[in-house]
């Protein structure tokens, strides 16, 4: 296996330095901690303190595994977990504390994994019934390059069946609920990371993102999810090595936090063809930027989406509230052509490449959404590959025209509020039927197929109460500038209420849903590792 680049490292200052074998904790006056209080904070925060002997990772880690047994049963956000090797890993992070060692970026920092990814010894089901007991022996290249860098895996976070869908449901480990309405969805696939992430169980966690799969979730749950550049961050695990579409990302709870962990994600891996070399301190700490100086251009449909009125109306008004502190703010046309047809054709050759022998040998094991993406394919020709790759190049030019004029593009990230779990997918969006499961996808999948870093920031509430998420779409290989301008706005919007992100009730989220697990039909093989000693069990 490749071994990840190095992470960077934070001196570490040796003085006062508690006893050999003693912890060193964060707490009111007798040494006692809020653990309710300390995992709210922001993982930059929990960083600080770690790297300045006022917090044990120790501690941290048995706070977050306290919050996950008191909220999960509400949300169904977390599946496969590995508390004992994690608090074994926390003391081992405390002691190179103390015996004043190089620290890396995330170090002693909880994290959670995406169950679409590869953790070594933990169970990884992609949430699919084939893969039920699947434990791999290896870590993939970004836990690898995450756990190099200091931080502690601590469970894996639910994804729809093989991630496809924005709903995050599968017949392993059932529904993730939406931690601000446990009844409605958490978006997808990444949706067991963002409700996890919302509801203060972890300070960190990964996230992949093929038709808008980081942002959509961190949109719905009001945290922040970022699609970077492709190649920025490596994917040993992509069938095609060559596909710009599929990229693995950050998530967090503020800006700040999901740019740390992006400075530790990023570099090469010679498995993945698209990776090169990239300065990690690119990305951290982050520049600061003077809003007064964008040029803004915004979008409520790319021109061709399908958006309810009631998301419209509040884009509108958050481009409103935004239009004094910036340079400029005007609509922008960006004449995207067929994007759906593009994006049709291009998704489905992924899953072509990834699941053709399963489909031809098991394919009762592959969930509907997945077979839907099956039968695409069965009607695309050669003519239509090349079509669509050629489509795919005009609209990544066109965003480049674009860029020449504004440094940033703001829309909405999801066409509506949070809908039902139990409904698969938005199939109706301003009386218009949706073409597939994920046409209602299209104000995040125009991006992909654009290939430019997108960030979903959240913004206040919608109509509804719940969660809205501002689209932030930056120059190719912008991410540094994006995540500036993000974090420029996040400030800017912290002294409005109604624009900062909003928080879910968590005294509502101790009252269990056992609903969420109804539609489990085959439930997680544990036999071999649960409860056997090393600590790994399933929530």
């Amino acid at each position: 296996m490749t071994t990840p680049t190095a992470a960077p490292t934070l001196g570490t200052d040796v003085s006062s330095l508690p006893p050999e074998g003693a912890h060193f904790a964060l707490g009111r006056p007798g040494g006692e901690t809020a653990a309710s209080t300390l995992v709210e904070k922001s993982a930059v925060e929990l960083r600080r303190l770690i790297g300045s002997r006022q917090l044990s990772p120790v501690e941290l880690l048995d706070a977050c595994i306290a919050r996950i047994d008191a909220l999960n049963p509400a949300v169904n956000a977390i599946c496969a977990t590995d508390f004992t090797r994690a608090r074994e890993a926390a003391r081992q992070a405390e002691a190179q504390v103390m015996r004043g060692g190089p620290l890396g970026p995330l170090h002693g920092l909880p994290l959670g994994i995406k169950d679409l990814q590869d953790t070594a010894g933990l169970l990884t089901t992609y949430g699919n019934v084939r893969l039920r007991g699947n434990v791999p022996a290896v870590d993939n290249a970004l836990v690898a390059r995450l756990r190099a860098a200091g931080a502690i895996v601590t469970a894996k976070t639910n994804v729809p069946d093989m991630g496809a869908g924005a709903n995050t449901r599968n017949p392993v480990w059932g529904a993730t609920g939406n931690p601000f309405n446990p009844a409605l969805n958490a978006g997808g696939s990444s949706g067991g990371s963002a409700a996890a992430l919302a509801a203060d169980m972890l300070p960190l966690c990964t996230g992949s993102d093929t038709g808008g799969s980081l942002r959509i979730p961190a949109a719905l749950c009001g945290v922040v999810g970022l699609r970077p550049s492709p190649g920025l961050v490596a994917n040993d695990a992509r069938p095609l090595g060559w596909s710009v579409i599929s990229v693995l990302g950050p998530m967090g709870r503020t800006v700040a936090d999901t740019a740390l962990m992006f400075s530790a994600s990023v570099g090469p891996d010679a498995r993945d063809p698209l990776s090169y070399p990239v300065d990690a301190a690119a990305f951290w700490p982050l520049q600061q930027l003077d809003l007064s100086t964008l040029r803004v251009g915004t979008t409520e449909d790319f021109g061709l989406c399908i958006v309810d009125p009631e998301i419209r109306r509040v884009f509108r008004q958050r481009v409103e509230a935004l239009r004094p502190l910036v340079a400029s703010c005007e609509p922008v046309d960006l004449q995207l052509g067929d994007a759906d047809r593009a994006f049709d054709i291009l998704r489905a050759e992924s899953f072509v490449a990834a699941f053709a022998e399963t489909w031809q040998k098991e394919p009762e094991t592959l969930g509907p959404n997945v077979r839907a993406n099956m039968d695409i394919a069965a009607a695309i020709t050669l003519a239509d590959r090349a079509w669509a790759h050629l489509e795919q190049t005009r609209i990544a030019r066109r965003f480049a025209r674009a860029f020449e004029q504004y440094d940033l593009i703001l829309a909405p990230t999801t066409p509506v509020t949070p809908f039902p779990w139990t409904e698969l997918y938005a199939g109706n969006i301003d009386g218009q039927a949706m073409r597939n499961y994920y046409h209602w996808l299209g104000l995040t999948y125009v991006v992909t197929l654009a290939t430019n870093p997108a960030l979903s920031l959240p913004c206040g509430s919608d109509e509804h109460g719940m969660p809205f998420g501002l689209q932030l779409i930056g120059r190719l290989r912008g991410d540094a500038q994006l995540m500036a301008a993000a974090q420029a706005l996040e400030q800017a919007f912290e002294a409005t209420p109604a624009l900062r992100r909003p928080k879910p009730a968590i005294d509502a989220l101790r009252t269990a849903r056992p609903e969420l697990q109804s539609i489990v039909t085959h439930p997680p093989e544990t036999g071999s590792f649960k409860d056997s000693g090393d600590g790994m069990t399933a929530v």
